[in-house]
């Protein structure tokens, strides 16, 4: 059955029990070949421990062989989870969260708290909770949480420190801006006060929509909170800690913190200007940078990082894009 309107979007199947209006929250799990990993992301939020009314979106993302949806309908159409399995049909990130953020507002009336996790992760039997609590304890819009890396190798725990996979505030409380929707939680008000598709699709392929869409909500006025206690823990491939892929995350990071600043000084005056002086500036650092860092870390990829940084934003004026999600077996 499609969404009604939405021909993009196909409902799979619904759980027997689900009553729409008594939800409070809705947690959106976004999947795409990795249907196994899927299983143990869903037996984590049924292991969450709150009273809190709670409805799952299942969104597909893989619209031929539906390897998630095949695993996960059973589970909704017995009861095991409440909630819904949908096709979002146009392949890519920003596709797949634009679709089930659009469906839990066609479906759930009354939710106050949209929450996201990731088809990598595991979220700790507290998570929901805390973020919620959160929310009310800060009086804000949007609440990040720590994604704790975990690395399919033991060995590669070393890595949990580099930039790439260390979460960017260590204690709860008020902060500027997050960058990630990897463990979110989004308020209702805020989906209604923005413009559809939440997520520009000029990141499709990218990544950095979440942060373009938090930062466009910022302008508004939207505040945010960091819960330190709300943890989901994400599988880290060993592919993940090649020189290679660590250079191609660095480099996009850059394009992407490039692009979301263009727009933010897309009002100011000379602010294309700005942003390009700003770039150079930080490419003409970044070898300082990387120094100290590596001082301070011992680790030269972490001192290298910043000269990737500083690049990628460079390279995003010549129209360079690095589109990871492209091929998914190489990310």
């Amino acid at each position: 059955m499609k969404l009604n309107g939405h021909d993009n979007i196909t409902i799979v199947t619904q759980s027997p029990d689900l009553s729409p209006e008594a939800i409070d929250v809705v947690v959106t799990l976004p999947t795409f070949k990795r249907p196994d990993h899927l299983l143990k992301t869903l037996a984590s939020l049924k292991a969450q421990v709150t009273s809190r009314s709670f409805a799952i979106i299942v969104m597909e993302n893989e619209a031929e062989k539906r390897e998630g949806a095949t695993v996960a309908a059973p589970l909704f159409e017995a009861g095991e989870y409440r909630g819904l399995v949908i096709i979002a049909h146009n392949r890519g990130n920003c596709n797949a969260y634009n679709a089930g953020w659009l469906t839990a507002l066609a479906i759930f009336p009354n939710f106050k708290s949209l929450v996201v996790i990731d088809d990598d992760e595991v979220a700790d039997p507290h998570w929901l909770e805390n973020l919620c609590k959160t929310r009310e304890l800060y009086g804000v819009d949007f609440v990040g949480g720590p994604q704790i890396p975990m690395f399919a190798k033991p060995e590669h725990q070393v890595w949990a420190s580099h930039p790439v996979f260390s979460p960017h505030y260590d204690t709860t409380g008020r902060v500027p801006i997050i960058y990630s929707s990897g463990n979110l939680l989004v308020g209702r008000n805020v989906l209604e006060a923005m413009p559809f598709p939440f997520l520009d699709l000029t990141f499709n392929f990218m990544g950095g929509g979440d942060s373009d869409f938090i930062s466009r909500s910022v302008v508004k006025g939207f505040t945010i909170a960091w819960c330190a206690e709300a943890a989901v823990y994400e599988t880290v491939p060993a592919r993940r800690v090649e020189a290679d892929w660590i250079r191609a995350r660095a480099l996009r990071n850059g394009v992407i913190s490039s692009l979301i600043e263009k727009r933010k000084r897309s009002n100011e005056p000379f602010g294309k200007l700005k942003t390009i002086l700003k770039s150079l500036a930080l490419l003409a650092v970044s070898p300082v940078r990387a120094v100290i860092k590596t001082a301070q870390t011992g680790s030269l990829s972490i001192g290298v990082y910043q000269i990737y940084i500083g690049l990628g934003r460079v390279l995003a004026e010549f129209g360079y894009s690095n589109e990871q999600y492209r091929q998914p077996e190489k990310n």
